[in-house]
Order: C-alpha cells, then structure tokens, then sequence
C-alpha cells in the first residue's frame, strides 16, 4: 500500500476502515463515528502543516485531543477519538506503512478501556454445528469455524494458511502473524477432524489452477478474503438462533482466549497462541475472567 500524493490521508483511512468493517466486524454506526473523527484528525494535521500521518511522537494527536474538548465534545467522544487515531496508528504500524506507532506512550484512562465481548462455550458450540446452511460449503465453513476457535487465529492469518504448515501427525499449525513472526498453535481433535473431512470431501471439488498450496477456497478455488470469512461466521450465528449477538471472526478469538483462562490455562500459553508481543495485550482477557469471578462471588458468597 502506498500513500496517494493528491491525499495522504483518505485512502489510508479507507483502507483502515475498510479492514475494521471486514476483519473486526464494526458495525456501520461505529464505521461512521470512526471515519467522522479521523477526518477530523487529517485535517487539524493538514492544518498544521503536515503531509500524512507520518508525525514525530504523540504532540499532534495529544493537541487534536485538546482542541476537540476545546471545540466542546465530552470526554466519552474525546475517549472515541483516541480509539479510532490509536487504531488507525496500530493499523498503519502493523501493514509496515508508518515505522512506528506514535501512540504507545499516550495513556489511555481506565474508564475509556472496552473489554471484549465473548461468547459462552454452549453457544459457539451451536454456531459450529448448527451454523453453517449452505449445503455446497458446509464442510468447508464448519472447518473455518471449527479453526477459528481451536486456535484463535486471525483473519488474515487464517486466509493465509497454506497445506504445508498443517500436521495431522501432531494436530498444530504453523501460523504465520504479524511482521512475518511465526508460532506453533495446537490444533485440537475436533477442529483437525473438521479440516480433515474438508480435505477429503470439499477441497479437491474447489481447487484448480489458482488455488496452489491455500488451504481454504472459494468457490471459484481461489483464497479466501476477510469479507468471506466475516459473512460466513455472521450467516452461521444467525442459522444458530445468535442473530442478536454481533458475531465476527474476531469474537472467536475473544472467546478462544477467555474460556482458556476460564479453564485453568496460564496467561504466558495463551500469549503465545495468541501471538502477542506483550503479555499485557493478553491480560485483557484476565479482566474479563475477574468479572465473571466477582459475578459468581456475589451471588454466593454468604457475605458478599
């Protein structure tokens, strides 16, 4: 992806955008807030002389902070700007398009901090098996959904994933994620049944000459994009009765972390399955654990 000399700043915002509404399943509300204060942001730069959204260290967004509130938004929108800039950055950082991200040094206030909504284990499991209703695609969506909870893997991970990095021998994957940095997830029985069923039955009627070594195919025996997986996981909650829940890919990840903490796993393991640099990103997860904890306390504790 390259900057576009007539703007430095829509394209990538789009592009940004884009990929929040396909990989993270924003909904079109948050989309549009998103995109109102990140053209807000571009243009108080602009403003200030800048050329894109190469800046040097947290200055300018720290001010575009402070003009908003000057301008009269409340601290809850203000908490909403530094999300979407804080995303855009991390977005920006992650596709190697910026070579840092100048936001890792603004402190975000607790109260803005969003913990992730999940999904309990009885209702990923009717997702997976009641889900999938396109009879053509069926094997294939049920690994997809199969994978996407035994692993926690990304979207952009999971599109990815080649034949020579999945051992049946072992039951693991070879993931590659974030700047090309690799790790070894297990794969669990039931997802590496799934897939295996899909190798046998479903593949060999998808792939032809563009498919090479993709796991996954469209119908067309071409890799898969972020968009199919999204509408895929949303068309399987809705035929599972989880129409009121917002599904995306990435809920699968949220839930793959949570109920392994729930169970007993240790924060350093699920770090590394995750894939995180930082085993902070990973206590995100703890957070949602203690609630659940402080939940069952005072509902039974005699003293609570």
């Amino acid at each position: 992806m390259s900057l576009n000399n007539q703007d430095p700043f829509r394209p990538l915002i789009d592009a940004f955008l884009d990929r929040g509404s396909a990989e993270e399943g924003l909904s079109p509300l948050t989309i549009d807030a998103y995109r109102r204060e990140l053209n807000r942001f571009a243009i108080f730069l602009r403003s200030s002389g800048a050329n894109g959204f190469a800046i040097d260290g947290p200055a300018p967004i720290i001010a575009f902070l402070a003009s908003r509130g000057r301008q009269g938004a409340g601290g809850a929108t203000r908490a909403r700007a530094l999300v979407a800039v804080r995303m855009l950055f991390r977005f920006l950082y992650a596709e190697r398009i910026l070579p840092n991200d100048p936001t890792v040094s603004i402190p975000a206030p607790r109260r803005w901090r969003k913990l992730p909504h999940v999904l309990t284990e009885t209702e990923v499991a009717k997702i997976v098996t009641d889900g999938p209703d396109d009879a053509r695609f069926e094997t294939r969506n049920r690994a997809i959904l199969e994978l996407l909870y035994a692993t926690g893997i990304r979207v952009a991970e999971l599109i990815n994933l080649t034949l020579d990095r999945l051992s049946f021998e072992t039951q693991t994957i070879r993931v590659l994620g974030k700047r090309s940095k690799e790790r070894l997830v297990p794969l669990g029985e039931r997802a590496a049944e799934a897939i295996r069923v899909y190798l046998n039955d479903a593949r060999p009627l998808l792939e032809n000459n563009k498919s090479a070594n993709v796991l996954f195919l469209t119908r067309r025996g071409a890799k898969m994009q972020r968009s199919d997986i999204w509408r895929l996981s949303r068309a399987a909650a809705r035929e599972a009765g989880i129409a009121q829940k917002r599904v995306s890919p990435h809920k699968f990840r949220h839930s793959f972390a949570t109920h392994l903490l729930q169970n007993g796993a240790d924060l350093r393991s699920v770090q590394q399955m995750l894939g995180h640099a930082d085993v902070v990103t990973t206590q995100i997860y703890t957070h949602v654990d203690s609630e659940r904890l402080k939940a069952v306390h005072n509902k039974f504790h005699p003293r609570a």
